[in-house]
């Protein structure tokens, strides 16, 4: 898709570029006085939290923000790999794949040593990224990702909608209600911003607060977490522009080093005519801000054409432009919770996104690593409100984000030192060779991570089985449930199964079944069916209320190596009569692929198979032998309680 040819036009990207629109400011309505789950901020990680509790009718939500209306300018644009896997579990992957850019090579340019004033190029080289997901990495007006998650949130069961035009003044909690799950503990006082209503308050009571109010969050302040880590001590400018350049990899990701005036990051956007740069800009005193530099959009298109030099950059339109210094820090507790507490303290508030790691955005880690946070929490959330989960649950939510932002501030220090210039020196051209060798290197060394597939949660009682991983080498026990395709039997359809799994709080298991026919009773996929289906221990049965549909709560999937295979031969649990009039589900059962085998893709054991348990958050949660029947409900009597 093309747009923005005559000037930037923020709103829908479907609309043709001379009848689009901004998105409009929403009507003023009051705020709730009370809800299950309040959540302060509409960044990627509030509206991915408020998206995932849109899909519970009975949790209400609140989801509030300072902003007067929908964002219109994207400040990150970066989407990777893995966030668009987590759309796609909310049914909203195709407008991404449509309209971003899709970044598939990278390019390195330097000092020319034989005329150092000029830059040439290094190389050219394939995304390092390619081929770690179904998906690509693509770039994106972030206001267009908020949109689809407001869509979705509209759309549900609740209706939800985000309040606008509040200021948050003050959250206070009541440690004395914190650890019953019935109790209101916190209180949140707003101000209305918006002319009809400025200055008046309003109070609302919540089970939980979710801050996800970015790097300055008053609900961290609130909340009493402290930010540890580096002061920011280097300005860069970041810019959307519309241009004529000779500059051949205009619309290729580029990495530029010059000789004297610093270094430009350079990231084509979508609709094929706007790019975005990011400047390399003076040190900044201790102290100071990167706004006390005083610089214009001028000034930044000047710094990067004498960076671009010999190739001119004919600037025709700003469409946003920034400043900005953002130090390495990371909140030292993503809860409300006291440091060193048991897990069998409820945390009541927690703080997500830039409210608890703060980076610089050259990786275009902010949104793909803030909207993950609440992909975590949110399921945990609502099966804790639901009755479904033990309270303890909730403690998992910061030991495995915060290492995940541990890892990423490691990474953006080691990126923000790559790019940026090295001290002068008579000549540079060798410098800068070893500078853009590294940038390429560490790409390379870092792709899993920067797409986000190889983010891997650690050990505990909800990412298991280490001992099992030999059964499937491919499903990475602690990571995202790494897609493949197989055949749906009943009709032949060739699907992806990591699209199974859906945002709607379920847990998944997947069957592989191994070389015995799976028809036969006495096969161990037979009898591991039959087990879920009838046995009294069955967590199927021990977990899904009453009256409720048989995959209601733990929802199971078969892939076999037949391919002679007719469902109405197969245990009747694989394809079970649901909802009112008791229809037939005929997408449960799959079988490999000729020339494409999960099986072979993924390493999984062809003579016994085994069983991957997927969290709804579409982690590996544990693999297990398929004839392990007591240790799967010892798996989840860890941490699910009974039906109501």
């Amino acid at each position: 898709m093309q747009f923005h040819l005559n000037g930037f036009r923020p709103g829908n990207y479907a609309v043709p570029d001379a009848a689009r629109e901004p998105y409009p400011d929403p009507p003023i309505e009051d705020l709730p006085r009370e809800v299950d789950v309040l959540i302060v901020g509409t960044g990627p990680a509030g509206l991915t939290m408020a998206r995932q509790m849109a899909e519970f009718a009975d949790i209400d939500t609140c989801i509030v923000d300072m902003a007067s209306g929908p964002l219109l300018f994207g400040r990150a644009d970066g989407i990777s790999c893995r966030t668009i896997e987590i759309m796609e579990a909310f049914n909203s992957s195709e407008m991404v794949v449509k309209e971003t850019y899709q970044l598939k090579q990278n390019t390195f340019w330097e000092p020319d040593p034989d005329n150092p004033t000029h830059i040439r190029r290094k190389e050219k080289i394939a995304d390092a990224r390619a081929g770690l997901s179904e998906f690509t990495h693509g770039i994106v007006n972030q206001a267009r990702l908020h949109e689809l998650l407001i869509d979705g949130m509209a759309n549900s069961v609740s209706g939800l909608r985000p309040h606008y035009s509040r200021e948050l003044l003050d959250l206070r909690i009541e440690e004395s209600l914190t650890q019953d799950l019935d109790a209101y503990p916190i209180t949140a006082t707003f101000r209305r911003t918006d002319d009809a209503g400025a200055g008046r308050t309003e109070t609302v009571k919540a089970r939980f607060a979710v801050g996800s109010d970015g790097a300055r969050s008053r609900v961290r302040k609130s909340l009493g977490i402290a930010l540890e880590g580096d002061s920011a001590n280097k300005a860069w400018g970041v810019m959307d522009l519309l241009l004529n350049t000779d500059f051949p990899d205009i619309r290729v990701k580029s990495f530029i080093q010059s000789q004297d005036h610093g270094a430009v990051m350079t990231i084509p956007r979508e609709g094929g005519y706007l790019c975005r740069f990011y400047i390399e800009l003076g040190m900044i005193d201790a102290g100071k801000r990167a706004t006390d530099l005083h610089l214009t959009d001028r000034d930044l298109i000047a710094k990067a054409q004498k960076i671009f030099h010999p190739y001119e950059l004919d600037v025709k339109e700003v469409a946003w432009w920034s400043i900005y210094s953002v130090g390495q820090r990371i909140a030292d507790r993503f809860d409300d919770r006291a440091k060193d507490s048991p897990d069998t303290v409820i945390p009541r508030a927690f703080v997500a996104g830039d409210a608890c790691h703060t980076h610089s955005p050259k990786g275009g880690w902010g949104l793909n690593t803030s909207l993950p946070d609440t992909f975590n929490l949110g399921w945990k959330l609502a099966a804790v409100l639901q009755g479904r989960s033990h309270p303890r649950l909730l403690a998992t939510y910061g030991t495995e984000r915060r290492k995940v932002a541990q890892q990423l501030i490691a990474a953006d220090r080691e990126l923000s030192k790559l790019i940026a210039t090295r001290p002068s020196a008579d000549d540079m051209s060798d410098q800068a060779r070893i500078d853009t060798a590294e940038i390429e290197a560490f790409m390379k060394r870092q792709s899993g991570f920067v797409s986000g597939t190889s983010i891997e949660y650690p050990p505990s009682y909800i990412s298991t089985g280490q001992d099992n991983q030999h059964r499937a080498t491919g499903f990475r026990i602690g990571q995202r449930f790494h897609s493949a395709e197989a055949v749906r039997v009943a009709d032949g359809r060739t699907c992806h199964l990591g699209h199974l799994v859906k945002a709607d709080g379920r847990w998944r298991i997947f069957l592989f079944g191994g070389s015995e026919d799976p028809r036969s009773p006495s096969s161990a996929s037979y009898g591991f069916v039959e087990f879920l289906a009838n046995d009294p221990a069955s967590p199927v049965l021990r977990y899904t209320p009453e009256g409720a549909d048989i995959d209601a709560v733990i929802d199971t999937y078969a892939v076999f190596q037949q391919q002679d295979l007719s469902m109405h031969d197969l245990h009747g649990y694989l394809w079970p009569a649901k909802g009112k009039y008791g229809l037939r589900d005929y997408e449960k059962v799959f079988h490999a692929q000729t020339g494409n085998d999960v099986y072979d893709l993924r390493g999984i054991d062809r003579d016994a198979g085994c069983v991957v348990i997927v969290r709804p958050d579409q982690h590996v949660a544990n693999i297990l032998p398929v004839t392990a029947h007591a240790e799967l409900c010892a798996f989840f009597e860890a941490f699910m309680l009974d039906r109501p």
